[in-house]
């Protein structure tokens, strides 16, 4: 096993990137999926406050009344939009890269099989 070829060397290296890769954009998925609950959530709550009721929006440490109930429910449907397309993204690239993964994990598999079949075992 000390012997790794350099192929075999430069997969096994892929083969950790691509991790590192996928475990990144599924972190992000994970957060902009939460996000994307919240909004929907906000946009609920929106929905169903009376007309008359005052609306506040967060500006970093601020709280600053709303004074346009439909601007706020717009801006809100547009950022819901906008995240909709980048979490699309995301599964595209986690897709791609769990196939990679498995691909790489199979062919690592393989030559290592091949490897341990061809030596003697033991010490």
């Amino acid at each position: 096993m000390k012997d790794i070829s350099p192929q075999l060397q430069n997969q096994i290296t892929q083969f950790q990137q691509v991790q590192q890769q996928l475990q990144s954009v599924s972190g992000q998925k994970f957060q902009m999926d939460a996000q994307m609950k919240e909004m929907e959530r906000t946009l609920e709550e929106l929905a169903a406050t009376p007309e008359d009721s005052d609306i506040y929006r967060s500006v970093g440490s601020l709280l600053i009344k709303v004074q346009d109930k439909e601007k706020v429910k717009s801006d809100l449907e547009d950022s819901k939009e906008t995240l909709e397309v980048r979490i699309k993204a995301l599964e595209r690239q986690e897709k791609t890269l769990r196939e990679k993964f498995q691909s790489l994990q199979e062919s690592i598999n393989r030559a290592l099989s091949n490897s341990s079949q061809g030596s003697p075992q033991g010490n």
